[in-house]
């Protein structure tokens, strides 16, 4: 647990532990797992190196272990609270460019990163591209955490009419960044169905089609926009 926050988290341990997406260690390992148990696999976030280069990068995997979807984390983490708390990824990560939506079976599944779940138009734009489902591996502090962690997932399922999850390491205070943990799923009604404390724990959950179209259809905000007042738009497309 302590040496994947460190990999992960830890400034002065990016460019060290940083990888080629594809074929580095953590890759080859994740490609294994997903084919050895046949099974979907969103690896979390690492560190990325590409063309000199540092990302914060998540990757999906199919059953067959080919490499399905890649994101980069495209809003970094910079914030300065007086007294508490002070980390900036900029000084070291560069950010990602595009949004993030990859199909797993009858589900599309939108992927951001840690603090992309704080800016509501990247989870409206998966959305927009199909979204059933958005995913974003993190690991807020134990300063935001207890304030915005699960605030941010049931905003972000109420939102978009989506399932929303948010994965974190579970607490370590020996480690040189502490996450809060507190692993969540929040349904389309933002409703927390299910939720980790400080300690590691896996949680189950069957996300169902059928509940998502029926708040859909019951409270149809896609369908009530504005286009005539206001739009969103991907413009990278």
């Amino acid at each position: 647990k302590q040496w994947y926050q460190r990999r992960v988290r830890g400034n002065q341990y990016f460019a060290e532990y940083a990888e080629q997406v594809p074929g580095g260690q953590t890759f080859k390992h994740l490609q294994s797992l997903a084919l050895k148990h046949k099974i979907h696999l969103i690896g979390g976030s690492i560190p990325e190196i590409c063309n000199g280069k540092l990302y914060n990068t998540s990757m999906v995997f199919n059953p067959e272990g080919a490499l399905i979807a890649k994101h980069r984390k495209v809003h970094l983490f910079d914030i300065d609270i007086p007294g508490k708390f002070k980390f900036t990824e900029s000084d070291t990560l560069s950010p990602g460019n595009s949004i993030t939506v990859f199909n797993v079976n009858e589900f599309k599944v939108g992927l951001g990163i840690c603090y992309d779940i704080r800016f509501p138009e990247q989870g409206q734009l998966m959305r927009e591209e199909g979204a059933h489902i958005l995913i974003y591996p993190g690991a807020f502090n134990m300063t935001t955490g207890p304030v915005y962690f699960e605030l941010l997932n049931r905003c972000r399922a109420v939102d978009n009419q989506v399932y929303c999850a948010s994965i974190a390491p579970a607490t370590d205070h020996s480690a040189t960044y502490v996450s809060w943990g507190h692993s969540v799923i929040c349904s389309p009604s933002g409703v927390v169905v299910d939720c980790a404390g400080h300690e590691e724990k896996i949680i189950y959950y069957d996300f169902n089609l059928n509940d998502l179209q029926n708040i859909r259809d019951g409270i149809p905000t896609s369908k009530q926009k504005r286009n005539d007042i206001y739009e969103l738009l991907n413009v990278q497309k």
